[in-house]
C-alpha cells in the first residue's frame, strides 16, 4: 500500500511545489494539506505506511524545488487573482475526496486523478496569465502586484513600455461638446497612479492646465473655432515622471446641418404656434395653407407630435363645449321643475279660493232656514 500511494503524493508534491506551482503560498491550501496528512490519513491508510508516505512527499518536494521555468507558459510569478481560483478550485476537490470518505486504493485513485487535472487547470491559469495579463500594457509604465512563487513574495513588479501613447485626432462640430478620453485598460489595475493631467498645447509650445485630479475624461460643452488645436493628456504616478502621455488633435467642424435645420423647425414651430393663438381667423383657405406648410416641411416625427398637439386641443375644446351642454340642460331642467311646481301652487291656491268661497255662500241659506223655523214655531 506504501509504494503504491507514492505516486499520487509525488502528483500532490509536484502540484504543490513552491516554484513549480505556487499554490503553497495560500495559507487555507497548506492548511487542508495539514488536516489531510493528520486528520484523514490515519483512519484511511494503515498506520505503518504514514512515515513512507511523508517521506516520500518531503523527497518529491525537495527535488521539485530546483525544476526549471518554462518561457511562456510558467516563469514563477504569478497574479493574486489567478492564484486564488487555482486555490479555490483545489480545496474544492479535496473537500469532496475526505466528505466521501474513500479509503485504501481507491482513496489512493481518485486523489491521483484529481491532483493531475488541478495541475492541468493551474497550468492552463499560468499560461493565459503569461500571454494576456502579464505586463499587459502596450505603452505608458504600469506598476502590477506578482506574487513571486518561489517565496511567496509579493511585490510590485514594473512594466515599462513607451511613455507616449500616441496621437489620438478627434472631430467635433461647432457648439457640441468636446470629449478628450485619457483612459486605457490597464490603468484599472495597475498601482502607484495618482491625478490625470489636462493640458492645451499652444503654438509656441507653451501649455495651459486645464484640469487635474481623478476623472480620466476632460469634457468642454459648446466648442468653438477658438477651441480647434492640441491637447495633452498625463497620467501621474507615485515615483517620478508620468505613467502615460496621450496627445489629442482637435478639429472643429462647421455646426451640424441636421441639428441647425432641426433648431430651426422647432424656431418655426413655435412663432406658428404663436400666430395660431393671437392672430385672428385666417380664411379656410389660407387656415390649411397655414397649418400645412409646417407640417410638410418638418422631419416626421415632428408632423406627427404637431398632428397629436393640434388633436389634443380639439378634443379639450370638445370636453368644455360637452360640459357646458350638460350644465345648460341641467339649468333648464331645475327651471322647469320650479315653473311646473309654482303652477301647481297656483292652481291649489286656486281650488281654495273657490272652495272657501263656496262655503261662505252656503251660510246665508242655512241662516235663513233657521230663521223660518223660528218664525213658524212663534205663529204657533
Amino acid at each position: 500500500m506504501g509504494w503504491c500511494f507514492a505516486l499520487p503524493l509525488a502528483a500532490l508534491a509536484c502540484f504543490l511545489l513552491p516554484a513549480g506551482c505556487c499554490v503553497t503560498c495560500v495559507p487555507s491550501v497548506m492548511a487542508a494539506v495539514k488536516s489531510l496528512e493528520k486528520d484523514y490519513l490515519p483512519g484511511h491508510l494503515e498506520a505503518k505506511q504514514h512515515e513512507k508516505v511523508m517521506d516520500m512527499v518531503h523527497n518529491t518536494l525537495k527535488d521539485f524545488q530546483d525544476q526549471p521555468f518554462i518561457q511562456g507558459s510558467y516563469v514563477g510569478i504569478i497574479d493574486k487573482s489567478s492564484l486564488e481560483e487555482v486555490a479555490q478550485n483545489l480545496l474544492k476537490e479535496l473537500k469532496r475526496i475526505t466528505d466521501s470518505s474513500v479509503k485504501g486504493e481507491e482513496f489512493v485513485t481518485e486523489l491521483n486523478s484529481t491532483l493531475i487535472k488541478e495541475k492541468e487547470d493551474f497550468a492552463q491559469h499560468a499560461g493565459h496569465f503569461q500571454k494576456e495579463a502579464y505586463c499587459p500594457n502596450k505603452c505608458g509604465v504600469m506598476f502590477q502586484s506578482l506574487i513571486w512563487c518561489q517565496h511567496c513574495d509579493k511585490k510590485v513588479h514594473t512594466c515599462r513600455k513607451p511613455i507616449n501613447c500616441g496621437e489620438h485626432h478627434v472631430e467635433t462640430h461647432e457648439s457640441e461638446d468636446m470629449i478628450l478620453d485619457c483612459l486605457l485598460d490597464w490603468h484599472r489595475i495597475s498601482e502607484g497612479l495618482t491625478d490625470y493631467k489636462f493640458y492645451r498645447v499652444w503654438a509656441n509650445h507653451s501649455e495651459t492646465l486645464l484640469y487635474k485630479g481623478k476623472e480620466p475624461v476632460l469634457t468642454k460643452q459648446g466648442v468653438t473655432e477658438a477651441d480647434e488645436g492640441k491637447y495633452r493628456c498625463e497620467l501621474d504616478t507615485v515615483m517620478s515622471g508620468p505613467s502615460t502621455i496621450i496627445s489629442y488633435h482637435v478639429t472643429v467642424l462647421p455646426p451640424n446641418i441636421h441639428e441647425a435645420k432641426h433648431a430651426e423647425h422647432l424656431e418655426r414651430e413655435h412663432e406658428e404656434t404663436s400666430f395660431d393663438v393671437h392672430s385672428e381667423s385666417p380664411t379656410s383657405e389660407s387656415a390649411v395653407s397655414a397649418r400645412l406648410e409646417p407640417i410638410t416641411s418638418l422631419q416626421p416625427s415632428q408632423a406627427q407630435s404637431m398632428l397629436q398637439g393640434r388633436l389634443f386641443g380639439l378634443l379639450i375644446c370638445f370636453f368644455i363645449l360637452l360640459v357646458a351642454a350638460l350644465l345648460l340642460r341641467l339649468i333648464y331642467w331645475r327651471k322647469s321643475k320650479e315653473k311646473s311646481q309654482s303652477s301647481q301652487l297656483s292652481s291649489r291656491k286656486t281650488s281654495s279660493k273657490q272652495l272657501s268661497s263656496r262655503r261662505t255662500s252656503k251660510k246665508p241659506s242655512f241662516q235663513n232656514t233657521s230663521s223660518k223655523t223660528s218664525k213658524t214655531m212663534t205663529s204657533k
